[in-house]
């Protein structure tokens, strides 16, 4: 099978020369950020600079994450009524749930592998207090078996008690669960959901353009939270543990170079690098922002103006950027077995296999906003019995890289949703080629 590794890198090619002006915010925030890191001592008022772009920062990922809950609530509700049929309803969500739970699976044994070959953690414990390592490892193994029972109340918190507690908390797991329920039930009713799916069209449209005008400061917004992140750790960092880093960046370029290449030559006759060029201004802003869901109107926009039907994007995309995080999922399994491994925690078998299982469902429960994929590995510690407090001098190490692999996670995830959109399109016949592969008639998104 040719995967077309190549074909990738000139599908970003061609993405980053309409879309310049977010590559340059990226590149040129990396430098002045680690500019910062190394002069701030010597000129404070850097200190101020840093302030001003922290401001700046917050202000990008707020103003866009004002529009995520009636986005993805008026994208469901719009969705699920404008196809109508539950039938249609039952088997876009099975292709979903199939396509989806493979690419994560793959996702962590990709990870688990990984970190099980290279053994990260083995080259840290100079840095780990021995006395905690040994309380540590003791807590393990006489824990582990009464944390299991867990599992159940993790499901059991994703059925919302009260719908407008979730939304008023923004927990995005209820209230896609309620949303979802609300959906079907107005598909059910008929042409009488008509004046309540019209106010929802009107409120998804309204949305979509309060995007459009965010969008105009995504160029600053970026450079601003990508010199913030840099600033605080530099690149010195990256050698102290460049095995664990180094595990991480392959995973995602396994997963996201080959894996998702080969899902939709299999499953698809999607073209693989004008797909990718379709979607390349998600993929940036991703990276840039590090959040799927504050890239996810970006990734709609993308894929309907490129081809794809708004009853897909609708129905698939809002979900995947809520239950979709392989590419979190990946980094999850690495941390924890990195952390285990730090700690000189001997887990067999059947722990490896439980962790995973944890993986899957804490990145399945992850907000798409910075940083909630490193605060999710505290449900899969639990079943180990401890708690991030204990592990103090591992999670120095999670948290200092934290943003930048943050950017490059969301990255992946933002791609797997979009993939699997296609392939469902394609799979209904809901894709419109001659939009598709016509690249030169591609107006910028952003």
């Amino acid at each position: 099978m040719k995967l077309h590794v190549q074909t990738l890198f000139v599908a970003i090619g061609l993405g980053i020369k309409r879309n310049w002006h977010i590559f340059l915010a990226i590149i040129a925030g990396i430098i002045f950020g680690n500019y910062i890191h190394e002069h701030i001592a010597d000129i404070p008022k850097l200190g101020k600079v840093i302030q001003i772009l922290n401001f700046i920062g917050g202000a990008f990922i707020r103003i866009i994450q004002m529009v995520v809950i009636p986005l993805v609530c008026s994208a469901v509700i719009v969705g699920i009524s404008s196809i109508g049929d539950s039938k249609q309803i039952g088997k876009f969500g099975k292709r979903m749930i199939i396509y989806y739970g493979i690419i994560t699976v793959v996702a962590v044994l990709i990870g688990c592998a990984l970190v099980l070959i290279f053994q990260p953690g083995n080259g840290i414990q100079d840095y780990i207090n021995q006395q905690a390592a040994l309380e540590i490892q003791e807590q393990v193994s006489n824990v582990i078996e009464q944390q299991r029972g867990n599992i159940g109340n993790i499901f059991l918190n994703m059925i919302p008690k009260n719908p407008l507690e979730s939304l008023s908390k923004g927990d995005m797991i209820p209230i896609i669960f309620f949303t979802l329920i609300f959906s079907i039930a107005l598909s059910k009713l008929g042409e009488i959901n008509r004046p309540i799916v019209s106010v929802f069209e009107s409120v998804f449209a309204a949305t979509m353009k309060i995007t459009d005008w965010i969008m105009v400061f995504a160029a600053p917004g970026i450079f601003a939270l990508t010199t913030v992140s840099v600033s605080s750790f530099g690149l010195s960092i990256f050698q102290k543990i460049s095995v664990f880093l180094g595990i991480i960046v392959l995973g995602f370029m396994i997963q996201f170079f080959i894996v998702y290449p080969a899902v939709m030559k299999i499953f698809s006759k999607v073209p693989v690098s004008t797909f990718f060029a379709a979607i390349i201004e998600a993929l940036l802003v991703a990276f840039g922002t590090a959040s799927s869901s504050a890239t996810l109107p970006l990734t709609i926009a993308c894929c309907e103006k490129r081809g794809i039907s708004h009853k897909v994007c609708s129905f698939v995309l809002p979900l995947g950027a809520t239950l979709n995080m392989d590419g979190t999922a990946l980094f999850q399994v690495v941390c924890v077995i990195f952390l285990t491994q730090a700690y000189g925690v001997n887990i067999e078998l059947t722990q490896i296999i439980l962790i995973m299982i944890l993986v899957i469902i804490s990145s399945s429960t992850c907000a798409g906003i910075p940083g909630a994929g490193l605060i999710t590995i505290a449900l899969v510690l639990n079943s180990l019995g401890l708690s991030q407090e204990q592990l103090i001098e591992g999670f120095a190490f999670l948290f200092a890289i934290d943003r930048v692999v943050d950017m490059l996670r969301t990255t992946v995830n933002v791609a797997s949703d979009a993939v699997v959109t296609a392939i469902i399109a394609d799979n209904e016949n809901e894709i419109d080629y001659d939009l598709l592969l016509n690249t030169s008639e591609y107006k910028d998104i952003i």
